[in-house]
């Protein structure tokens, strides 16, 4: 059966249907990763995204049981070139099309993915509707335009666990941490927990008193959506800065700049991807990220603040890390749990957020 991708802009794309047979719209994107296309499809940062695979041939080594980053399928729609029918990897359960269909989540194989994605480039991240079930081309258009888009909307609501809980309780913890869940990936929390702490995790709707309460610091995680749509959520952030050291990472990132006052703006088709250079200018060094967003933090406002920028995206020069020594904040606008590196930037997790804790030298 075929597939069709169709943009705002009026430009469409057929293919292949594979995966589940229903109709989504969403905001199309793409990412630039080589492998990995689970933790893609599991990252709850993609809600409400159609993601288009730069590289050709997808689903190679199927799909399995550790590698997920959350409990669902997050994205709305799934594009690539080319669908490998087979899977070969001894960590291999089941097939990426099957995977798809389980969860409801549509795709299409078969276009011009080189196409779409400099079109995506050229002219912006935008709505799009993917259908893989014969909904019309008139009805599809309705339904765009009916669609909100991302601006101004907060999705961290979607994604976020719905109550706290406790995901480490090591003998002899070198400290404790409260998670705020705006999306945040399980191997954050591996890493957290690697690192000897206490983890709490907290919903998005949670209070400052609450991650607190017994804590040594509050780590602000990754999600999807519109910062400037969290106005409530930056209020509880500010209630924790001055007070107990914070950091955070993307999204938790973008609310800590906001919480210090400064902007956030949208990119035109966002840094998505494992292979994004990014400058630490506290080191020198160049390390290879992997990264998920669509909005950024301006620095002049970090700066007004008070606070130094850390580090620096060298594929357009935007803000990717900054700290305040003097408030104990520390954040950064990639993934340092990933391993695109692959372990180029674990070393914040382990090292340099414990340190703005108080918890390591």
């Amino acid at each position: 059966m075929g597939g069709i991708l169709l943009l705002e802009d009026g430009r469409s794309f057929a293919g292949e249907a594979f995966g589940s047979r229903t109709t989504r719209v969403a905001e199309v994107v793409f990412n630039t990763a080589m492998t990995g296309y689970q933790e893609v499809l599991t990252d709850p940062s993609y809600c409400d995204q159609i993601v288009t695979m730069t590289v050709p041939h997808v689903g190679n080594y199927g799909v399995n049981t550790d590698d997920p980053e959350s409990s669902k399928v997050w994205v709305s729609g799934f594009v690539v070139r080319e669908l490998s029918r087979r899977y070969s990897n001894h960590r291999g359960t089941e097939g990426l099309d099957r995977y798809l269909r389980e969860a409801g989540v549509p795709g299409i194989q078969g276009i011009d993915t080189r196409a779409l994605v400099r079109h995506i480039r050229d002219k912006g991240a935008m709505k799009a509707a993917i259908s893989t079930d014969g909904t019309s081309r008139d009805e599809l258009a309705e339904r765009l335009a009916a669609w909100p888009g991302m601006s101004g909307r907060g999705l961290a609501e979607v994604v976020s666990t719905k109550g706290r809980y406790l995901y480490a309780d090591p003998a002899t913890p070198v400290g404790s941490v409260a998670v705020v869940d705006g999306g945040v990936k399980s191997n954050i929390l591996r890493l957290l927990k690697e690192s000897g702490l206490r983890v709490e995790v907290f919903p998005w709707n949670s209070t400052a008193e609450d991650w607190m309460d017994g804590n040594d610091f509050v780590f602000l995680s990754n999600g999807p959506g519109d910062p400037a749509a969290l106005d409530g959520m930056v209020g509880e952030v500010k209630k924790v800065v001055g007070t107990k050291p914070i950091v955070g990472i993307c999204l938790g990132h973008q609310l800590l700049g906001r919480a210090l006052g400064a902007k956030t703006f949208k990119l035109g088709f966002g840094h998505r991807g494992a292979n994004h250079p990014v400058r630490d200018l506290e080191t020198g060094r160049v390390e290879i990220t992997s990264q998920n967003h669509g909005f950024c933090v301006d620095p002049e406002g970090i700066k007004a603040a008070g606070g130094v920028t850390t580090h620096i995206n060298l594929n357009d020069q935007t803000l990717a890390g900054f700290k305040h020594e003097t408030l104990r904040i520390a954040a950064v606008q990639f993934h340092p749990e990933a391993s695109p590196g692959p372990h180029d930037s674990a070393h914040l997790v382990v090292k340099r957020f414990l340190k703005v804790a108080g918890l390591g030298a």
